[in-house]
């Protein structure tokens, strides 16, 4: 249940920072801090929203650790989202089986 309340958190949050100055603002935005603000917004909310989940959403840390880096490192190198996703989670399965067979 608590998941539909982080994708309606984000979604609400995200429309709102899109609509809100087409709404508010009938002349265009010319300061590039207040436009790079309202780009950056619904990036930030999405990843303080999904980086305490990543930690906690397997059995050991030292998985969700592994996943992290895994995506990380193949997103840095500009791999699709179906890749990144894929890999992460296999390598989260490897990690959790390994550290299985070693307890």
């Amino acid at each position: 249940m608590s998941i539909y309340i982080y994708i309606l958190t984000m979604a609400l949050t995200t429309y709102l920072l899109r609509m809100l100055p087409l709404t508010l603002f009938q002349k265009p935005i010319r300061s590039r801090f207040v436009r790079s603000f309202l780009y950056y917004v619904p990036y930030a909310c999405l990843t303080a929203m999904t980086l305490p989940a990543i930690f906690s959403s397997t059995s050991s840390l030292l998985s969700a650790v592994i996943g992290f880096v895994v995506a990380m490192a193949l997103a840095l190198r500009g791999k699709g989202l179906v890749p990144v996703a894929v890999s992460a989670c296999l390598a989260v399965f490897v990690a959790e089986l390994l550290t299985r067979t070693m307890l």
